[in-house]
């Protein structure tokens, strides 16, 4: 894409990607095969350095994941199991990759299928997704919905997620810090949940995620990262979000990979959580240790008595909190809140 052109697609109309490892192919012949990288293939649309522009309309774009690549027996999405089960990378094409680029907006699309990653971004500044629909399995490996990496002024709204990986995962890896973005009056269906990581060195900050609905992911509000990868996680707000079906509702975990080795610390603090309901399952906030405990603050927060806190390593300051959590520090509530009884579909 060149900047300042749009993509339109009209109702009734679908953009198809072809399952030929050679068109994404960078030239080495690895894409469509498992390496210890997995980088081999390159996107099916990309803007890279531009300015502008972006993909709208009505009508859809389908990764063909589920299909079978020319040349194989297999999908990319079965491809993307056995690197799992071989313990290597499988080299897929993402569905759209944005590069060091401006001003880029989604507005009523719908993107399917991917065979990696549904929209991947890198060292962006200014993009919007607006009414923008997401749809793959719940079984489909790293079919990530939206991951904003080293960006800022993100703005993710009025959008319906759900896949077999992570509905949206803001990213900080080497290549430069998150901030500014803000998650508002969207649908997450199944999928890994809202997640901050788990790349967080270059540092994650000013995230607001507001009237959010997570129906089924297997996550819920999710913070992960490890001594390989970790930074600063500071002032993130969660508020409005309605929760059903999840086994981990809140996880806030700095010990993503047990294995993990380094001196990358995962610090998340300013983490606030205002008018959040949910059912049952396990409420983790998990610290790396007491002298890095994190910093959370639970506002109106309730659960059913079946849900079970895990706490470790953490302060935290409570007010009307269900299940009650013992040792928490007290604070003025704000008030109840009644706003999940239309929020799933």
């Amino acid at each position: 894409m060149k900047s300042g052109v749009t993509l339109w697609i009209e109702r009734g109309a679908t953009l198809f990607a072809i399952s030929d490892p050679t068109l994404y192919d960078k030239g080495l012949g690895s894409c469509g095969r498992i390496d210890r990288k997995g980088d081999g293939c390159r996107p099916f649309i990309s803007f890279s350095k531009t300015r502008g522009g972006g993909v709208m309309g009505e009508g859809s774009i389908d990764g063909q994941g589920g299909a079978v690549m020319n040349g194989t027996k297999e999908t990319w999405w079965q491809l993307a199991r056995r690197a799992q089960s071989e313990g290597g990378n499988q080299n897929a094409p993402r569905l759209i990759q944005i590069d060091h680029a401006q001003d880029i907006g989604f507005h009523g699309i719908t993107l399917r299928n991917a065979a990696n990653f549904h929209v991947a971004m890198n060292r962006v500044e200014g993009a919007t997704f607006w009414g923008v629909t997401i749809d793959a399995p719940a079984d489909a490996r790293n079919t990530d919905g939206i991951d904003p990496g080293a960006s800022e002024d993100v703005t993710i709204t009025h959008s319906s997620i759900r896949t077999g990986d992570d509905n949206v995962a803001i990213k900080a890896g080497n290549n430069g810090p998150s901030r500014h973005i803000s998650i508002v009056n969207n649908y997450f269906g199944w999928g890994h949940g809202m997640s901050i990581g788990s790349e967080v060195d270059s540092g994650v900050s000013d995230i607001l995620v507001r009237d959010l609905a997570l129906d089924g992911t297997t996550w819920g509000l999710r913070i992960k990262s490890d001594v390989s990868r970790g930074g600063p996680v500071e002032r993130v707000s969660y508020e409005n979000v309605c929760l059903r079906g999840n086994r981990w509702p809140i996880y806030f975990d700095t010990r993503y990979d047990g294995r993990a080795r380094g001196d990358k610390i995962p610090v998340y603090r300013q983490i606030a959580l205002r008018h959040v309901r949910g059912g049952d399952g396990a409420l983790v906030m998990r610290g790396l240790d007491q002298e890095h405990a994190l910093k959370i603050l639970l506002d109106d927060v309730r659960f059913s008595d079946r849900a079970t806190w895990q706490v470790e390593n953490a302060d935290v300051t409570a007010s009307g909190v269900l299940p009650p959590l013992q040792g928490a520090a007290g604070a003025p509530a704000s008030g109840s809140w009644v706003g999940c009884i239309k929020a799933f579909r």
